[in-house]
């Protein structure tokens, strides 16, 4: 599979590595703007988490992670989506 990346985008994709983990029990937020006003929005979803009688719950097996759905070479700052998730418990 990197072969045929590498052969059509031209990069070396040979570090790259995929990896599986259990998320588990998360919250979730469509964050729209710019990458640099993200904490506000990770604040709003640990209040909201709280609210509802749950903790983060980050730790060597579960993760924070941002999948990015906007290209920012192409796309303004405002309009940038970031699904950014946490764990709770």
């Amino acid at each position: 599979r990197f072969s045929e990346a590498t052969l059509k985008k031209k990069k070396d994709f040979s570090q790259v590595e995929f990896f599986r983990y259990d998320e588990g029990l998360c919250v979730q937020c469509m964050h729209i703007g710019p990458y640099d006003d993200e904490p506000a929005t990770i604040k709003s979803m640990v209040d909201f988490a709280r609210s509802q009688g749950y903790e983060m719950a980050i730790d060597n097996n579960r993760r924070h992670h941002e999948t990015y759905l906007s290209d920012p070479r192409k796309t303004s700052a405002d309009k940038l989506k970031t699904v950014i998730r946490y764990p709770i418990l």
